[in-house]
């Protein structure tokens, strides 16, 4: 008994690793196809004063005043801390999934949610240096409507590092991280959706087709994005570390940043500034988590097929 116990362990194992290194290549091939979407939805949620609204507008400006490569400036960072995140993010999932989710129970919407926030939690807490230092390096060399924003001068991501640890303290490392724990009703949501979708798809028995599952990954995530962008707007400010506060550090002046930003913005701008780059974050991330859990599920079908397995998943 103790042999097949074990057995069977090392096999859900197995499994957790190839849904983690599938959500990571997943995601680091959806975002490099649309990488340059992303340049424009942090172009308009850092700088206030750019007026431009329309994306391929926004995108044509920043080729002709930079060039065509700057659309896909900081890209390694990205990619970097995007591969960590998403591994960490799948590996969680599906290890809390075969934990909780075992003997032909079907999965239900409310315990995906909480294992989503889980994940995401353990990701963001784990990850945020990462996402601070890629921002700070994705808009190096920008150039700015808004003259109060000054140029940073980083040679790669460890000198990011660096320089922050050492002109900024190490905390700074986790700017944005109570928007960020906040935020994880965003990936939570879209699995919830996600999942919830797939499992109706897949009722009698029927195959679920590539394209469904680009239409319910794309349908998940603008669920969850157009509900939780505010807050994606806050976390991109603080990440990018011009924002200067007074007063409080730690979680209470964490907390008094966020809400200021919002209102501040809803004060200048009306509600709609909470909204602005919506449209170049909805492309960006609607099409690539659509292609993410494209890529992800043909990677770890293949895989398990490679190896023999009989891969039954309890949605």
């Amino acid at each position: 008994m103790s042999d097949n116990r074990g057995a069977t362990v090392g096999l859900l194992s197995y499994e957790t690793l190839v849904h983690a290194v599938a959500g990571a290549m997943g995601s680091m091939t959806a975002m490099s196809v649309f990488f340059p979407l992303d340049t424009a939805r942090i172009r308009l949620q850092v700088d206030e004063k750019r007026k431009s609204q329309s994306t391929p507008i926004i995108l044509a400006e920043i080729a002709k005043e930079e060039g065509i490569l700057s659309l896909y400036r900081g890209w390694f960072p990205v990619i970097s801390s995007l591969c960590c995140s998403n591994f960490v993010y799948f590996y969680t999932f599906n290890s809390l999934k075969r934990m909780w989710v075992t003997g032909g129970v079907q999965s239900r919407p409310s315990k995906d949610l909480f294992m989503g926030f889980i994940s995401g939690a353990v990701n963001v807490l784990l990850t945020t240096p990462m996402w601070v230092v890629n921002t700070r390096l994705k808009l190096q060399g920008a150039k700015f409507r808004n003259e109060d924003l000054h140029q940073t001068h980083y040679k790669g991501i460890f000198d990011a590092f660096s320089q922050i640890i050492a002109n900024e303290g190490v905390s700074t490392l986790w700017n944005g991280v109570l928007p960020s724990l906040v935020l994880v009703f965003n990936p939570a949501m879209q699995f919830m959706f996600y999942e919830a979708m797939k499992r109706r798809a897949g009722r009698g028995g029927r195959k679920i087709s590539s394209t469904d599952i680009f239409l319910i990954g794309a349908a998940a995530k603008a669920i969850a994005t157009t509900a939780t962008y505010p807050l994606q707007t806050v976390q991109a400010i603080l990440r990018f570390g011009q924002y200067k506060a007074e007063g409080k550090s730690g979680l209470l002046g964490s907390l008094r940043n966020t809400v200021y930003l919002l209102m501040d913005r809803i004060r200048r701008h009306g509600v709609l500034g909470l909204y602005k780059g919506l449209e170049a974050k909805l492309l960006q991330t609607v099409l690539t988590a659509a292609l993410m859990f494209v890529v992800y599920e043909k990677i770890t079908a293949a895989t398990f097929r490679v190896m023999g397995l009989n891969r039954k998943l309890k949605h």
